[in-house]
């Protein structure tokens, strides 16, 4: 009974010590990037602060909340990873003020990464439109045109 109750202890030992950090999922940034905005004024083209910012993303199935953020210079969106060509974001600077819709295109190119991260998808030949310039975004205007990772700023919204 003795080498039997140090048998199941070891068996335990061992399967903790085998959980090991190797298939932990995208600890090092190789997941899929999002998509860095930056805010502009549109009197006087030059980077500014955002005192409050409401976003919202359809990935196909309505509008998705991703919520306020208060005095930015800008904010990570994710993109759609399905086979989408699209993906539609609405902006606004107050909780019941107008809103405005920015349709981001792109063509996708999916890369295995790891066992645990799975596969990467990466964005190139970004474009975006904005079907009605108005209150709040103006005009919109594209920085770097792939996301490989979130470093650059790929669109500007001008306030």
């Amino acid at each position: 009974m003795k080498y039997f109750k140090f048998l199941i202890v070891f068996a335990l030992l061992g399967m903790l010590y085998s959980c090991g950090g190797d298939d932990d999922i995208c600890e090092s940034g190789e997941g899929t990037p999002r998509m860095k905005i930056s805010f502009k004024s549109f009197e006087t083209t030059k980077d500014i602060t955002v005192d409050s910012l409401y976003v919202a993303v359809d990935y196909g199935s309505g509008k998705i909340n991703l919520g306020k953020t208060a005095n930015n210079t800008s904010r990570l969106i994710p993109l759609r990873v399905d086979d989408s060509p699209y993906t539609e974001i609405y902006f606004k600077r107050r909780l019941t003020g107008p809103e405005s819709k920015v349709r981001v295109n792109y063509t996708t190119k999916a890369s295995y990464v790891s066992p645990g991260c799975g596969v990467k998808k990466t964005y190139e030949n970004l474009n975006s439109e904005l079907p009605t310039p108005d209150n709040p975004v103006k005009k919109v205007e594209i920085g770097q045109n792939n996301i490989e990772n979130e470093d650059k700023t790929n669109l500007f919204l001008f306030f």
